[in-house]
């Protein structure tokens, strides 16, 4: 399983990337503070893959609070024929203290 810390992904961002964001978030949360991408909530995304914006080889960069529902929807990913997805390891609660 591929992974990214806060670290990392906050170096990508400053550096300018166009980086490959889902959220699986519920949009509330997302509504609340997100960092760009699309918004798809882990338990719609299953029945709303052909949704997904991204091309199942683009590496797609998923995102959650705590790392735990973006390591579920990497399976779902998987199965779905993405290959190359990342876990965003620790989630926004990681980058968010890697920032204050």
């Amino acid at each position: 399983m591929f992974q990214i810390d806060a670290a990392t992904l906050q170096q990508r961002i400053t550096n300018g990337e166009t980086l490959n964001l889902l959220d699986v978030r519920e949009v509330i949360e997302y509504h609340t503070f997100n960092i760009g991408g699309q918004n798809m909530p882990v338990g719609k995304l299953k029945q709303n893959i052909n949704s997904i914006f991204y091309n199942k080889t683009d590496e797609i960069i998923v995102i959650c609070s705590a790392g735990i529902r973006s390591e579920t929807a990497m399976v779902i990913l998987a199965e779905a024929g993405f290959t190359h997805v990342v876990n965003f390891k620790g989630g926004l609660k990681a980058l968010q203290k890697l920032n204050r």
